[in-house]
């Protein structure tokens, strides 16, 4: 299959709910593995910093949170540019779908990082670049979500919401490079994809495994989300009534034989 037919299948629910259930097992073993390695070594065998001791531990949980939450939200920027140019109902549905989590691990990267700081900086909350600017992502989320309950058109629901997060987009820059444009009280990025990482290894794979663990989660989450929104959104088409009659048939049949 090329990659344009590919694309043309994605758009039709029916085809993404029949190949997606192969994706939400991988993306949840995937991530069951990958957080529990990453758990176990960052919080049992990663050492001490020498300046923060074991307060540096939080950076398992805050980093990931943080990362994944922006990735959560340029995915439903890039979403609603689909939703605008090739109108696809999935790419509402995906909208959908990403805003629990991104509210979520969002106000998640603010507390922990708030749990970070109180021992590093002396203080719960500062008002510096990137805490302000992630506490506007919180925002953004909890708008969109607030904006989707709101109205009760479909369509005007997909289109609001859709342009919201396009514009919305212009915050994740502001969030990566707030440590570079202004005076922080963050420190810069510590793992790079063309340089040597600012930390010793027994530090930086097991944050690299929670990364990719969080970032699996996120896709099985996402996923599962988008199945189930499709088949609402879908239950009084045909393949669906099929699809629940099956199940309810296997259902009757098991209970028969026992």
């Amino acid at each position: 299959m090329s990659l344009k037919e590919f694309w043309h299948k994605l758009g039709s629910p029916r085809w993404f709910y029949q190949i997606s259930s192969g994706w939400v097992t991988g993306f949840g073993l995937a991530a069951l593995l990958l957080l529990a390695a990453g758990t176990v070594w960052g919080l049992a065998f990663a050492p001490q910093d020498y300046q923060q001791g074991n307060s540096f531990r939080i950076m398992y949980v805050h980093v990931p949170a943080a990362m994944v939450s922006q990735s959560l939200y340029m995915g439903m920027g890039v979403a609603g540019v689909v939703l605008f140019v090739w109108r696809m109902k999935l790419a509402d549905v995906a909208i959908a779908a990403c805003l629990p989590l991104g509210m979520l691990l969002t106000a998640l990267a603010l507390f922990s990082g708030g749990v970070w700081g109180r021992p590093t900086w002396g203080t719960w909350w500062e008002w510096d670049a990137r805490t302000v600017s992630t506490l506007v992502l919180l925002f953004l989320f909890i708008g969109i979500y607030a904006l989707r309950e709101a109205i009760e058109d479909t369509e005007l629901k997909a289109r609001a919401s859709a342009l919201v997060a396009v514009v919305g987009t212009i915050n994740i820059p502001i969030i990566k490079y707030s440590v570079e444009w202004w005076n922080t009280l963050h420190q810069g990025s510590t793992i790079f994809l063309t340089k040597k990482p600012a930390m010793p290894s027994e530090m930086w794979l097991p944050l690299l495994l929670m990364v990719l663990g969080v970032y699996c989660f996120a896709g099985h989450n996402v996923l599962s989300r988008m199945r189930i929104e499709v088949l609402r959104r879908e239950q009084n088409t045909q393949w669906v009534r099929g699809l629940l009659s099956r199940h309810a048939g296997g259902t009757e049949v098991s209970g028969n034989a026992v």
